[in-house]
């Protein structure tokens, strides 16, 4: 309610009885008469300031309203059985009869509407029927469009309150949409650093199996055949062939750590197959260590994936290496298996074997077999390891096998 309507409905009805107080001592009654009206007039007066003007908080009261509402209309129609021209303030009591809330609004409405009514049919005879019709039709007249109004009214306050609570669970919804934008902003942001950290971590592991299976294996070899070099002083093309050996060695490591350091495919991959790869990386495995190495392929070769095809080859180089370090073994066989749904790479030898639930994985002396399984399972694929001392050792690698097109001749 706006503030003019608030000036409207707390001033108005006294302004109203005013007139209606000047009207009735400017008219031609005798002094008892008088008295009594503007008597009636003092209540009017009274009944509102107390139920209304008084108490501010008693105006959304529906039980203080309706008595408010319910004793004007009973001294209305004193009144008006007395002077009908106090029908005139009917309006006032109007006013107040629309603030109740619904039913009581209409109760109260349509009894403001038969005092009116009477007010209206004051100078109609109501001795006979047609009289009484005459009077019904009028409180009619008057019943019929306040209640439309008081219905209407009372439809368009339900509207309003409809839009309010729409509008309350849209702001709602809006503030829970904007928290949760900001909460969805933080756990990108969230997502993003841990992405980043899970990129340079697996950044860091990828060049640390790299580095293993490159530089460091490289390094071994050099050392390796320095070493017999040193021994074989007394004979130059011993002395000279272990030489040649660590520079190849050397050169060979330099090539691998920056193609490592580029994400690139090994070179032996570059210029051949898997197959071709593992028969190139055993041949030179085999002259370095004087250990003889079988390489066998079964199955329809066909297209791996080159991630798959990377992943094999270490795995090879890597079994082999630790093959030299501690097998001393005298037979290694390689197995590259094209199988239905994968692909499997075999590498056994029949050297002193180990315990692998004893084996305890260290900087120095376990990270080639954890850096075989990373590559593996990184694959969705599965590494396992079979030995006892004594006995020689197994490792085989298993990928899913990719179809990318028909087999190779």
């Amino acid at each position: 309610m706006g503030p003019r309507w608030s000036v409207v409905i707390t001033v108005g009805p006294y302004v109203l009885l005013a007139i209606m107080v000047l009207f009735t001592v400017i008219s031609d009654r005798a002094g008892g008469m008088l008295v009594l009206d503007l008597s009636l007039c003092a209540v009017v007066a009274g009944w509102m300031l107390w139920f209304f003007t008084l108490h501010p908080a008693w105006r959304d009261d529906t039980r203080m309203l309706a008595v408010l509402v319910g004793g004007l209309v009973v001294i209305l129609m004193v009144l008006v059985f007395r002077d009908p021209w106090f029908g005139a303030f009917t309006p006032a009591a109007y006013l107040y009869a629309f603030r109740l809330k619904w039913p009581w609004r209409l109760a109260s409405v349509a009894s403001v509407a038969v005092v009116a009514g009477t007010a209206q049919a004051y100078t109609v005879e109501k001795d006979d029927f047609g009289g009484v019709l005459i009077y019904v039709a009028i409180v009619a007249a008057n019943m019929i469009p306040m209640g439309g109004a008081a219905w209407f009214s009372w439809r368009n306050a339900q509207q309003n309150d409809a839009r309010v609570a729409t509008l309350d669970e849209l702001s709602a919804a809006n503030r829970k949409l904007e928290a949760t934008l900001h909460e969805n902003a933080g756990l990108q942001e969230q997502l993003m650093t841990q992405a980043r950290e899970a990129g340079v971590l697996d950044e860091r592991q990828r060049m640390a199996r790299e580095i293993h299976d490159t530089l460091a294996q490289g390094l071994t070899g050099i050392i390796t055949q320095l070493q017999a070099a040193v021994q074989a002083s007394q004979d130059p093309a011993g002395w000279r062939r272990h030489v040649d050996a660590a520079v190849s060695l050397a050169r060979e490591s330099l090539t691998e750590a920056r193609r490592s350091v580029h994400a690139l495919r090994p070179e032996s991959l570059d210029t051949g197959r898997l197959s071709e790869a593992l028969a190139d990386v055993a041949d030179r495995w085999s002259n370095l260590h004087g250990i003889t190495v079988q390489v066998t392929t079964t199955g329809d070769v066909r297209p791996m994936r080159s991630e798959a095809e990377v992943a094999l080859l270490r795995t090879a180089q890597e079994a082999l290496a630790n093959v030299a370090k501690y097998a001393g073994a005298s037979r290694v066989g390689v197995t590259l298996s094209f199988l239905a749904d994968e692909v499997a790479l075999d590498v056994r030898d029949d050297g002193a074997g180990f315990d692998p639930t004893a084996l305890v994985e260290t900087e120095t002396g376990g990270f080639g077999l954890t850096a075989m399984r990373q590559r593996i399972e990184g694959l969705r694929g599965t590494l396992q390891i079979e030995s006892e001392p004594g006995a020689g050792t197994a490792i085989s690698a298993r990928v899913p096998a990719a179809s990318t097109g028909a087999s190779l001749s």
